[in-house]
């Protein structure tokens, strides 16, 4: 049995093997590498990462503050199951703060955030472009949450930060409907929402930014048979 207080190995800074199996596992879920109701083996995983069990529980912990793992009554573990009979709640707050960040991006931007905003938009065209799915919704996510940075306000950016990683395994599942044919316009919107925020056009990037996350929304509840009211008036 792995010794459960043994010194993590020479070259590694103490606390590095917590962010070590965090990261990873955590990717892996989003990524839908780990299914949904996967179990969750400590022993397991102390032997893959070869260490003990303690940053690996430490690991574990985070996640289920997360959300992304949980233990059952007869204390197993598993990664969580997506919540596809309650997303309209999900879906209500993701339009918000799409709506909000972006807003708020147009009015409180400093000049060099806009570069910042530009590169990620970049990599997103260019993930589009090689049609590599885990990347096109890792550089979305970056991009939106480098918009949300913009806007000044952290409390919002957490929150909208939260929603996105909850969103990957959606969107994970998502794009897989769209058999490599895969959605140009959304590059395009992004370009808009670029140029709302730059010329500090408040009120024309809460519409792109409700528009924008709407038709995300309307396209997810069609693939999952959803329906659900978005008109928040701010």
């Amino acid at each position: 049995m792995t010794d459960t207080h043994s010194p993590p190995p020479p070259g590694r800074k103490r606390g590095s093997g917590v962010k070590t199996v965090y990261d990873l596992l955590r990717n892996e879920i989003l990524d839908l590498k780990l299914a949904p109701g996967s179990p969750i083996d400590e022993v397991q995983l102390a032997e893959r990462f070869q260490m003990s069990r303690t940053p690996i529980r430490e690991a574990l912990v985070r996640l289920a503050g997360e959300g992304l793992i949980e233990t059952l009554p007869n204390r197993s573990t598993m990664v969580s199951n997506i919540d596809f009979l309650n997303l309209s709640p999900f879906f209500d707050a993701l339009v918000l703060m799409y709506r909000v960040t972006t807003r708020l991006a147009a009015q409180n931007h400093r000049l060099e955030d806009l570069p910042i905003i530009r590169r990620h938009h970049l990599d997103y065209a260019a993930s589009v472009e090689a049609r590599d799915v885990l990347v096109m919704i890792t550089t979305n996510a970056t991009f939106h949450a480098a918009i949300a940075e913009a806007g000044r306000n952290p409390y919002f950016t957490g929150l909208f930060q939260r929603l996105l990683d909850e969103g990957r395994r959606i969107l994970r599942l998502y794009y897989r409907s769209y058999d490599e044919q895969f959605p140009q316009h959304f590059v395009e919107e992004h370009a808009q929402l670029i140029a709302a925020i730059e010329a500090r056009d408040v009120e024309g990037a809460d519409r792109l930014g409700k528009a924008h996350a709407e038709q995300i929304v309307a396209q997810v509840q069609k693939l999952f048979s959803r329906n659900g009211g978005l008109d928040i008036t701010l």
